[in-house]
């Protein structure tokens, strides 16, 4: 492949990955509507559809693109006739769990195995209704679930699911330390080593006060906040100088003043990065910033934990991005690895490392 290939390709990469975003951060798109905001004709945003829906992640549309119905089954996968039936409990349908759905129905429905998608809220009561509505299937033979391990009394859950006479395995989760969790097997993003690549990547760019910004009730705050810090030490510099905060108000009524406060930090405390959970929070902010006058990548960089929406940003926001469609379709095959080895099956507990997509947002001109 020359050279003028290769870059048209890893460009039509970019550009699907830019449209698969959009579609599961609004549910669907149009694409007369789609085409002039990414820049290109609409024929190559249909192209572009064309490929995802072969790969399975979207269902096309008159004019645009869906997400797949949940129940559905991927065209051209194996029917259950009286095989295997998996259940798995995920907190939304929408905003990061729509890629894991897709890799985990996508693994299903290759092994010809039923999945039963139940949501919850975020909410451990809501996690142990679906959980008993779950077992009261007839056949069910394994369970796939994302409580929120961060709540205080996730430990009693955890040890409710390893007392459990099926497997369970939990997806982009891991039990804290101490917890009764002893037959649990789970598959997850390595958040702490994404916040690792993330702090690398400024350092690279000569930054050494590269700060953290995360929402205070996310499970994975707690690891990237472990793999910033530590980063920062083995690089030698000290973590207690640069900002760490909370970016809760960053996507909500009022959010000025939040964003204001938050360069007002940045400024007080001489951080030139910013590592922002989650992107919508991280283009909000970079939106505020253009606003005040800062050139962004050169006056701050800043990059992004988690890859929804951040390449539609203006600048585009680089980002790290969790392998979630992978995490989806490990969950399922460790879960069937289970049923089909049994006890004799070691206990499997998988991290997978996300990937750094840079962008102008973090790069000097």
């Amino acid at each position: 492949m020359s050279n003028d290939e290769l870059a048209r390709s890893t460009f039509a990469q970019q550009r699907q990955d830019q449209v698969l975003h959009l579609i599961r951060a609004r549910g669907s798109i149009v694409v007369s509507e789609v085409a002039p905001e990414l820049g290109v004709s609409e024929l190559t945003i249909r192209r572009d559809v064309n490929q995802l829906a072969r790969r399975g992640l979207v269902k096309r549309v008159h004019g645009g693109a869906t997400l797949p119905d949940p129940e559905a089954t991927f065209s051209g996968a194996p029917r259950n006739r009286g095989g295997r039936t998996i259940g798995m409990v995920v907190p939304s349908y929408s905003y990061y769990w729509p890629s894991i759905i897709a890799g985990a129905r996508a693994a299903a429905a290759t092994a010809g195995v039923r999945l039963l998608l139940r949501t919850s809220s975020y909410d451990l009561a809501d996690d142990r209704r679906q959980l008993r509505n779950l077992l009261q299937t007839p056949g069910l033979q394994g369970l796939i679930l994302a409580p929120d391990v961060s709540a205080p009394d996730s430990a009693e859950l955890l040890a409710e699911l390893d007392a459990l006479d099926l497997p369970v395995v939990l997806t982009e989760r891991t039990a804290p330390p101490g917890a009764s969790a002893d037959s649990l097997e789970w598959a997850s993003s390595d958040h702490a080593a994404g916040a690792g690549m993330a702090v690398r990547h400024l350092h690279d760019q000569g930054h050494r006060r590269i700060g953290l910004l995360y929402p205070q009730n996310s499970p994975t705050s707690r690891q990237l906040i472990d793999g910033w810090r530590d980063e920062l030490r083995r690089l030698g510099e000290d973590p207690t100088l640069p900002l760490t905060g909370i970016s809760d108000g960053f996507l909500e009524a009022g959010r000025d003043t939040a964003l204001d406060r938050t360069l007002e930090a940045v400024d007080a405390t001489g951080t030139t990065a910013l590592l922002i959970h989650a992107d919508a929070a991280a283009v909000a902010f970079v939106q505020h910033c253009t606003d005040q006058g800062l050139h962004v990548g050169d006056d701050l960089a800043v990059v992004a934990y988690d890859d929804e929406v951040a390449a539609l940003g203006s600048p585009p926001v680089s980002a790290i991005r969790p392998p979630k469609e992978y995490v989806g379709r490990l969950t399922v095959e460790l879960l069937l690895a289970r049923l089909n080895e049994g006890s004799q099956r070691p206990v499997h507990r998988v991290r997978i490392g996300p990937e750094l997509h840079v962008r102008e947002s973090s790069v000097r001109c």
